[in-house]
């Protein structure tokens, strides 16, 4: 078993703890003063990320004995090992200049067996920039992956907390402390840099098309969270858009006074967009690989079969069975992939410590979704009253039936899936809480209730 936790680990982390802690505060005390809503989750949120950190990392090194996140630190490490050489050297691997134009790099892309997968090297690149601060120790950079990629979560909960002020504290349970987001999204991985993307995508798109809010600020995140998404993983793309462009239907659509003329325009906007998933999963299936329609049947089979033949990955691997290719096989196991991707595995099925935490996540949320089907079922009927619930549900349909039913291991699945994860939580939240009553007064945070959280302080 290779180390890659070394003393260096043992003597940087608690010093990284304390500097980027006492930041983090800091930040809350500018930001969120005593009485804000948000004050009381700012920190733990924070903290869980840094715990998520350190708990995968001692995982993967202790008990898998090696993994993606520790092939992504090597190539950290590769790439700052060529400062020695020249900062130039050390600027091309960056940015993954050709060896051919420098023959100079290629001692050291020879042993980046990324360099040419530019969704795979990022993580990569990202830590060496991170590496500079800590000598390229793992845990340090763990740490910073974490913290950055806080920003967007947060941003994403600032978001929700703003539209729906009386009910701050489930969302915060939603969006901060399901515990495979801050596992599974806090180490070095590429669903790290994904959870950071994807929470300023939100923030920002909801900031740009509700509140109005052009500013640079907001137009820049918008881009580099879209680009850094669209490099690393285009699929959640995929099962975003069509989400985004039906709440922003839902959103204005009501404004157009004739009838007919509201269905005909929502009708053709769906057709548009049903359309348009189907025509950008054909145009871009290379980049989509495994999650295009042209080959999320065929990788599904292959998936199963591999498990199969691989005795089942020690008690992680479950089967949907084949499927059929073209749109009705794969409608066939919509209902088997969301169920597996949201509520599986189920209690009894765990055979492996690693996934009693997936199983545990998974019984609430199943927990929660029957109560709100049998002890909330008047709500029900509102969920396309709001676009923002609307927005929540499908994305969160969309991305678990891709993620469940072409994995086929509870293991891969627990961080596949992490992107669906908040936001479903926060469909649930929402719709349980749809007649909760205002805070008393007295309350002391009372003087915020009615007052837009967006007024109150920026999430960054």
């Amino acid at each position: 078993m290779q180390q890659y936790l070394t003393i260096w680990d043992l003597v940087l982390t608690p010093i990284y703890l304390l500097v980027l802690g006492y930041i983090a505060k800091g930040y809350r005390d500018k930001k969120y003063p005593k009485g804000h809503p948000l004050r009381p989750y700012y920190l733990p949120g924070v903290w869980v990320k840094f715990g998520g950190a350190i708990f995968i990392a001692v995982v993967y090194q202790f008990y898998y004995g090696d993994g993606d996140t520790f092939n992504f630190y090597y190539h950290s490490k590769i790439i700052n090992s060529s400062l020695s050489d020249s900062f130039d050297t050390w600027v091309k691997l960056l940015f993954r200049t050709s060896p051919s134009q420098d023959p100079f790099l290629y001692p050291y892309t020879s042993q980046l067996y990324w360099y040419k997968s530019p969704q795979d090297y990022l993580p990569g690149a990202i830590g060496a920039v991170f590496g500079l601060f800590n000598f390229t120790t793992y845990m340090p950079i763990a740490l910073l992956f974490a913290f950055f990629s806080y920003t967007g979560i947060w941003a994403m909960y600032k978001t929700f907390a703003d539209l729906y002020p009386k009910i701050v504290k489930p969302l915060a349970f939603a969006f901060l402390f399901i515990p495979s987001i801050f596992v599974w999204g806090s180490g070095i991985f590429k669903d790290t840099i994904c959870m950071f993307g994807l929470g300023w995508l939100t923030y920002t798109t909801f900031r740009i098309f509700i509140n109005k809010d052009f500013s640079a600020k907001n137009i820049l995140m918008l881009i580099i969270s879209f680009y850094v998404i669209a490099i690393v993983k285009l699929y959640i793309l995929l099962a975003f858009l069509p989400a985004l462009i039906l709440w922003l239907l839902l959103t204005y659509s009501h404004r157009i006074q004739t009838v007919s003329l509201r269905w005909l325009t929502n009708i053709l906007v769906i057709g548009i967009v049903i359309g348009g998933f189907s025509y950008f999963s054909g145009e871009f299936s290379e980049d989509l690989n495994k999650y295009s329609l042209e080959k999320i049947s065929r990788t599904s089979n292959m998936t199963r079969e591999w498990i199969v033949y691989a005795s089942g990955d020690e008690g992680s691997a479950y089967d949907l069975g084949d499927i059929e290719p073209g749109i009705g096989g794969m409608l066939s196991k919509f209902f088997p992939g969301v169920v597996v991707t949201l509520f599986r595995p189920f209690l009894w099925e765990v055979q492996k410590p690693i996934v009693a935490l997936s199983a545990l996540e998974g019984f609430v949320f199943l927990y929660l979704t029957l109560s709100l089907f049998f002890k909330h079922w008047r709500n029900i009927r509102a969920i396309f009253k709001d676009p923002n619930v609307v927005f929540c549900l499908v994305f969160a349909l969309i991305f678990a039936f891709a993620v469940g039913i072409s994995s086929g291991n509870f293991g891969a699945l627990s961080r596949y899936k992490i992107p669906c994860m908040p936001f479903f939580g926060a469909f649930l939240v929402i719709m349980l809480n749809k007649n909760k009553k205002p805070v008393k007064k007295g309350n002391r945070y009372n003087k915020h209730q009615h007052t837009p959280l967006s007024t109150l302080a920026n999430p960054a």
